[in-house]
């Protein structure tokens, strides 16, 4: 830790994913930015973790793909710990690419309601690679990358999931695709 503290590194931990071994207690000692995985946190750990701000980044797509427990999402939320959504592509364990799937998975099995999901896979995202500053929302000063959905509303998207509902992309400000 002081090695990285020298280069002005900040840690991001993979933690308890497969069991419970601590990694929630260091991710929060050594005030990581983020904590991934987490299927199987303690309680001392996630109240670290919260002492912290360490961002408890989910990724559900793994916990499917392996047949594995999901995170506790609601009880981290409602402990104030903020959670972040990711699709966790690999080769090894998961290779979901597609976030809407994410979403739907976050509302269906980590019992979050869409708008937290929604706010998982964006702001809190961003936050959790220190770049919520710039990114994650819209919002003057920020850079806008957007999409635009052809969807009803926002709380279709997890309802409806695994379908592109994507009709725009805007990047940094200008359209890319649409």
């Amino acid at each position: 830790m002081k090695t990285a503290a020298n280069y002005d590194i900040i840690p991001k931990i993979h933690a308890d994913e497969l069991a419970a071994v601590g990694a929630a207690e260091v991710a929060g000692k050594v005030r990581a930015i983020s904590a991934e995985h987490l299927l199987h946190p303690s309680l001392a750990g996630l109240e670290l973790m919260k002492e912290a701000g360490t961002v408890a980044v989910l990724l559900p797509g793994t916990s499917l793909t392996l047949k594995k427990q999901y995170a506790p999402a609601r009880k981290m939320v409602e402990m104030g710990i903020p959670v972040a959504l990711a699709t966790d592509h690999n080769p090894g364990t998961c290779t979901l690419e597609a976030m809407p799937i994410v979403i739907g998975l976050a509302c269906l099995y980590l019992g979050l309601t869409p708008a937290e999901a929604i706010c998982a896979a964006t702001i809190n995202a961003a936050h959790a690679i220190n770049r919520g500053d710039r990114l994650g929302s819209i919002e003057t000063g920020k850079q806008a990358d957007i999409i635009l959905l052809d969807i009803p509303n926002y709380r279709y998207l997890p309802y409806h999931f695994g379908v592109n509902y994507v009709r725009t992309v805007i990047k940094n400000g200008k359209t890319v695709v649409g």
